[in-house]
């Protein structure tokens, strides 16, 4: 679980900013809910937060995320580990996952944990990006909406993860 933790901190560095109006609709259906907790970073803290140039992994190496993150325009982000409201706004989630054109770049599963990473864009940006992380009875949304390269999106993506195994 630290493990997924520690990545789940890396892609928010890493990524930010989440999509369309529909990331938002789902945003702003759950954020003043008492069980979740709910994070919203606006494109004037992504451009402050560009202007950093280097992120240290947890391996020793240091990543530059500027380039990605001065392009993000939102992000939004929901935490929840009640059961029922889990389910809820997981439905909601692949409602919306299956409404656009997204793509399942990537899918990790660990002692019952499971973490997908989804991408819409071209072969060459990347316009939005989500990721999911579902555990027992714990559900995670992040929401990125931007102009992302998607060659150095993967990049970051590939050297955050690569020491998970």
């Amino acid at each position: 679980m630290k493990r997924i933790a520690a990545f789940v901190a890396a892609m928010l560095l890493l990524t930010a900013g989440t999509w369309a109006q529909d990331g938002k609709g789902i945003y702003n259906k759950y954020s003043d809910n008492e069980e979740v907790s709910a994070v919203y970073i606006s494109s004037s803290m992504f451009k402050l937060m560009g202007k950093v140039p280097n992120m240290q992994l947890s391996d020793g190496n240091s990543m530059n995320l500027g380039s990605i993150i001065k392009n993000l325009n939102s992000m939004y982000l929901l935490d929840c580990e009640d059961p029922d409201l889990c389910k809820e706004i997981k439905s909601d989630v692949n409602k919306f996952i299956s409404k656009y054109d997204f793509d399942l770049l990537m899918e990790i599963k660990d002692k019952g944990e499971v973490v997908r990473i989804y991408t819409s864009g071209n072969e060459k940006t990347v316009t939005q990006f989500i990721m999911t992380a579902s555990e027992y009875d714990a559900f995670t949304f992040i929401c990125l909406d931007g102009t992302m390269s998607r060659a150095d999106l993967e990049k970051a993506i590939a050297k955050a993860t690569q020491n998970m195994e």
